[in-house]
């Protein structure tokens, strides 16, 4: 059964169609691309997905239940983990602080929280283990390399252990080994835990060194889904988006 369910999910602001009837799925332990140029839709596909726009028509399914429109926090106490273009963390506190809150956060109290305290509880510690900072705990954010910050980030969205991880251009800003590990931390997490996860990204190197599947939107609609070989060989999307770029990715 998939996790997540899109159907005829429509978007328009005035006389422009943001997006025009997108069905599609993603299914548990997938690692699925959602690509496409510049204002094809994507960005406000997963807005909808996650609750920030409601979409005018159409019906978003986690797990087989309705939950179009449910705000971000609502879908995130329903497993839903997000992360975003512009990664943001909370820059004054420690890395060890930002996941606490993050935890904190899927429980619903913040009253626990001491700002200064030594020790680390332990879902934190589990959760800087997994995205390998566990020597980096009592460093200030504000201090930390940009690919630093995309892994708390991405820590942050994985506090509830979500069922369903919208990635919004995961690699943006990332020099080009940071973006291979965090995608392979990724694959890990729809592997090992099960977790279906959807991503847009302009990098076609992640985008066919890592999806298990991609979809490519294209002026709001959904015109092409496949293994990456299929894409990279379908001569629309070639025409639409990838051009000569088809012939430098790697298979």
């Amino acid at each position: 059964m998939s996790v997540l369910q899109v159907s005829n999910l429509a978007k328009s602001y005035g006389g422009v169609q943001a997006v025009r009837g997108v069905t599609f799925d993603v299914a548990a332990g997938e690692l699925v691309a959602l690509i496409g140029p510049n204002g094809a839709g994507k960005t406000t596909t997963f807005n909808m997905l996650n609750g920030q726009i409601m979409p005018d028509a159409g019906r978003v399914e986690l797990d087989g239940v309705d939950v179009t429109g449910l705000k971000p926090r609502a879908l995130w106490r329903k497993g839903v983990g997000r992360t975003f273009q512009i990664a943001a963390t909370f820059a004054s506190m420690t890395v060890a602080e930002n996941v606490e809150v993050g935890l904190m956060s899927q429980a619903g109290s913040f009253g626990f929280f001491r700002r200064g305290r030594a020790a680390v509880h332990a879902p934190a510690a589990e959760l800087l283990a997994l995205i390998g900072m566990e020597a980096l705990a009592g460093r200030i954010c504000g201090e930390l390399a940009y690919g630093d910050i995309k892994r708390i980030e991405l820590a942050l969205a994985l506090a509830n252990a979500p069922r369903l991880l919208l990635m919004d251009e995961p690699c943006a800003g990332m020099a080009p080994r940071e973006r291979g590990a965090l995608m392979e931390l990724a694959a890990r997490m729809a592997a090992e835990r099960n977790t279906a996860i959807l991503f847009t990204e302009h990098d076609m190197d992640v985008v066919f060194g890592h999806a298990s599947r991609v979809l490519v939107m294209n002026r709001g609609r959904l015109i092409a889904s496949g293994s990456p070989h299929e894409i990279r060989a379908n001569p629309q999307v070639r025409e639409v988006y990838l051009g000569s770029r088809a012939e430098a990715v790697v298979s």
